[in-house]
């Protein structure tokens, strides 16, 4: 049983032919098949790529932000302390820093960002510049002590150094933020490159396909109405000829019956009708 069924097969295997309208989907198919498949990599390896860097310059943008927080905290208490020193209140307070919020910011960049050591130079700065600040109070009381004297020499490098180190850090993300944008440019035009690759290959399919339909199809259906205009017209034997195996060899093999039974029909005819007027010439 099966013996008998793999005999069958592989005479249908062997004495299988492909029809023309199955050649021609065959080949229209395959080129929609790598136009496809090519064109789902190209959105694959796009979507990866840009939910990649977008998270990337997402994480950018947030640090630059709480850069931003932590410079505004820095300098409107600078302002604020600078205020009170050139004052000449003296019971003006000490402005209140936003500490909390300062040291929220600096550990929210030392999650996103991830570069500790810029953060770490931050905080130590921020935590020298504090201290010194603190001194305002023992310095307004001294008489050996000039507050602007004591401001200007010694806080304002301090929180030149604080300020220094928040810019520092700032460059440093924005560098990563060119570099992401360069990451998301590169890989736009390496995932758009199946695509290309794709809209060449079928170019070529195409170009294929066309030369396939000329010299298999178009050609041999010129050849056969040729022949049959020159049947028709001048009483040549029709005796075109190709190789294949599809619909098209059997139009042309039902083509050249038809035209052979007319021209046999034609010649008996032809063969009666001088008989007939033999006949009648001996009468």
């Amino acid at each position: 049983m099966l013996e008998q069924f793999r005999n069958k097969l592989l005479y249908k295997i062997r004495n299988f032919k492909m029809s023309m309208k199955y050649k021609i989907t065959l080949s229209l198919m395959a080129i929609a098949v790598i136009l496809t498949i090519s064109s789902i990599i190209s959105f694959v390896e796009y979507l990866k790529m840009s939910n990649y860097v977008s998270d990337l310059i997402s994480e950018n943008i947030k640090s630059i932000n709480e850069v931003q927080k932590l410079s505004e905290f820095a300098n409107d208490y600078n302002l604020a302390l600078l205020a009170v020193v050139g004052s000449d209140d003296e019971h003006a307070k000490i402005p209140e820093f936003h500490q909390e919020d300062f040291m929220k910011s600096c550990e929210t960049l030392r999650e996103n960002y991830g570069s500790s050591h810029l953060t770490d130079s931050i905080m130590y700065a921020y935590s020298a510049y504090m201290l010194a600040s603190q001194e305002f109070s023992h310095v307004r009381k001294s008489t050996f002590i000039d507050t602007r004297t004591w401001y200007f020499g010694r806080l304002q490098p301090m929180f030149n150094k604080l300020m220094a180190d928040i810019l520092l850090l700032n460059d440093s993300i924005y560098k990563d933020l060119y570099k992401n944008s360069a990451t998301f440019e590169r890989g736009f035009y390496r995932s758009i490159i199946p695509g290309v690759v794709a809209v060449i290959v079928g170019i070529g399919l195409v170009f294929l396909l066309l030369v396939f339909l000329f010299i298999y199809y178009i050609d041999p259906i010129y050849k056969i109405l040729d022949g049959l205009n020159n049947y028709r017209s001048f009483n040549h034997k029709y005796s075109y000829t190709f190789d294949g195996d599809d619909q098209l060899k059997e139009l042309n093999e039902g083509v050249l019956e038809l035209c052979s039974e007319n021209q046999q029909l034609r010649n008996r005819l032809k063969r009666m009708k001088q008989e007939l007027i033999a006949e009648q010439n001996k009468n």
